[in-house]
């Protein structure tokens, strides 16, 4: 796989450079800042992109804002963004505005190589990965949304699993309960959202947090 990464620490932007190069993958640029990264990304025509959520020269929104431009740019590069917190607005945009190859992990995740290099694989191959704190602040966000409130706990519980990127068969063997009764959860959880039963893996995890934040006042 072909990867550019923007990541304003050099530590950190080496140690990912030599993780991933270690495990087979090519790394066609090491960008401090975003100043050069769209040009980089059309030059180089990576595969994925790994992001910092704070670049300079503000260290605010630069990396997330990057993500958005680059995704509505190229919409076939897949994006892995990472951040040592959850930036609500534009995460949500990010999330809702596509179908997969999308991942947004908060930093300690990399700690964990085989959790990270297993993320970029996932992320890479189209399909996406959404740290469990950001799926709880999203969710938790929108707490007011009487949508949301339908659920039961069961339900709930499904829903944050689900927004995870985890397959039925995972869901089942978090909550010990069979996968029959995980598929049951699912339809009926949007059914409650106004939502029409999709089980095409990725899509449903979009569609549900695009739903969610379609409702932020509701």
């Amino acid at each position: 796989m072909r990867i550019l990464i923007c990541e304003d620490s050099v530590l950190l932007r080496e140690g990912i450079v030599r993780l991933v190069a270690d495990a087979g993958h090519e790394v066609v640029a090491a960008l401090p800042d975003a100043g050069r990264l769209d040009e980089e990304v059309a030059a180089t025509s990576p595969d994925l992109a790994i992001l910092d959520v704070r670049l300079p020269p503000t260290f605010t929104d630069e990396g997330i804002r990057a993500a958005l431009r680059l995704r509505a740019a190229h919409p076939d590069l897949a994006v892995l963004v990472l951040s040592q917190y959850v930036e609500e607005r534009y995460a949500t945009e990010l999330i809702a505005a596509n179908t997969g190859g999308l991942g947004y992990l908060l930093k300690d995740r990399v700690a964990d190589v085989e959790e990270f290099l297993g993320s970029i694989e996932t992320v890479g191959s189209g399909g996406t990965v959404l740290d469990p704190e950001v799926v709880a602040q999203l969710l938790t966000r929108r707490q007011r949304d009487s949508k949301l409130s339908r659920l039961t706990e069961r339900e709930s519980q499904v829903l944050a699993l689900m927004a995870e990127g985890r397959s039925n068969q995972a869901i089942a063997k978090a909550l010990y309960i069979s996968e029959g009764s995980v598929e049951k959860h699912i339809s009926s959880l949007f059914l409650k959202l106004d939502l029409e039963p999709d089980t095409s893996g990725n899509r449903r995890v979009l569609a549900v947090l695009a739903h969610l934040d379609s409702h932020p006042n509701a």
